[in-house]
């Protein structure tokens, strides 16, 4: 398979002042077409850094990252973000915050894929809802239709069911597997949760505290859906906080 996303020896520090504060060293990794791998790592080690490098939003100090062997030179439209911080519009309904990505295509097909977006994610009949009338998840399924509905080739998700409670987590992770697997966009996902990254990611890559390196690789071999409770899931997740030192 064809890669996607290459990461070639990635550094990056910041100013303080007590001078330069490495935050990511040596990072080199390949994503393929339609993969989905996690990041996972400490605390403050550097992965939403190396997402927001990925994704053109910050420049490497050294080091390079390519899409489709094109360098990353700046945000790209072929991908789109989805964090913990919610960024659904309060004063649009949900068919208008999904239409809100489409913007420049005619009238009549921005509706027609918001609403087929809409359904998609499990929010038929809720079309003219807006925000205060829906709860967390089902806001949170309103970001997923807007960031799918442009179909974009990479999804970027930071920490993007971390303000859920548990159940609602747990439910949105299901509903998101289930979504991808018929889009297919190729997925970076940063997350502090093991479970999470085990739940839905084909590789998991394993960051060490900061300055952050890769510790380690390891695929998912588990086919979809995943019961957390297999001795084989329990064990991965073991090796996997090993790696971190937990």
């Amino acid at each position: 398979m064809a890669d996607k996303i290459r990461v070639k020896n990635v550094a990056k520090s910041f100013g303080t002042s007590r001078g330069a504060l490495p935050v990511l060293e040596g990072i080199d990794f390949a994503v393929g077409d339609g993969d989905f791998v996690a990041l996972v790592g400490p605390s403050g080690c550097g992965k939403t850094t190396l997402l927001n490098i990925i994704a053109g939003f910050e420049r490497p100090d050294e080091g390079e990252v390519s899409i489709d062997g094109i360098p990353v030179t700046g945000p790209s439209p072929r991908g789109i973000v989805i964090s913990q911080l919610g960024s659904v519009f309060p004063w649009l309904t949900v068919r208008q915050n999904v239409m809100f990505g489409l913007r420049g295509q005619p009238i009549a097909e921005r509706r027609r894929l918001a609403d087929h977006y809409a359904h998609l994610v499990g929010l038929e009949g809720f079309e003219n809802a807006y925000p205060h009338e829906l709860s967390g998840g089902m806001l949170k399924r309103v970001e997923v239709a807007r960031a799918l509905a442009p179909r974009p080739e990479i999804l970027y998700m930071d920490e993007p069911l971390a303000a859920l409670d548990a159940l609602t987590r747990f439910r949105m992770r299901l509903e998101l597997r289930r979504i991808l697997a018929q889009e297919r966009p190729t997925c970076l996902l940063v997350t502090h949760d093991v479970e999470e990254a085990i739940h839905l990611a084909d590789r998991i890559l394993i960051l060490s505290a900061r300055p952050a390196r890769i510790e380690g690789i390891v695929d998912v071999p588990f086919p979809h859906p995943r019961k957390l409770s297999s001795p084989e899931a329990v064990q991965l997740k073991e090796d996997i906080l090993r790696t971190l030192g937990a």
